[in-house]
């Protein structure tokens, strides 16, 4: 089971990964809806809640990867234009 936990873990951090490479390789936000990536930073927030009350680190850590992961790509989307721009030429010359 642990295995299965990892590899669901693993897909959904790469999905995340992908995401946020895309939109700052090509800037383009518009597509991606706000509503939605405030869901899914909220229900990240109570997965990590959830998993500290339980005490389960193998649900706190991979929630907290994609909570930062979300509330990166839903910050991307809130930002003006411009400020999207700036972050992206800040984060493509260190990498």
């Amino acid at each position: 089971m642990l295995a299965i936990g990892l590899v669901a873990a693993a897909l959904t951090i790469g999905s995340f990964v992908a995401q946020s490479y895309k939109i700052l390789k090509t800037r383009d936000v518009e597509s991606l809806s706000a509503p939605m990536w405030m869901l899914s930073t909220g229900a990240f927030v109570l997965w990590i809640v959830y998993g500290v009350m339980l005490g389960e680190w193998p649900i706190i850590i991979p929630n907290a990867v994609c909570f930062v992961l979300a509330a990166f790509i839903l910050t991307l989307k809130l930002l003006p234009g411009r400020a999207r721009e700036q972050v992206a030429d800040k984060l493509a010359t260190r990498a």
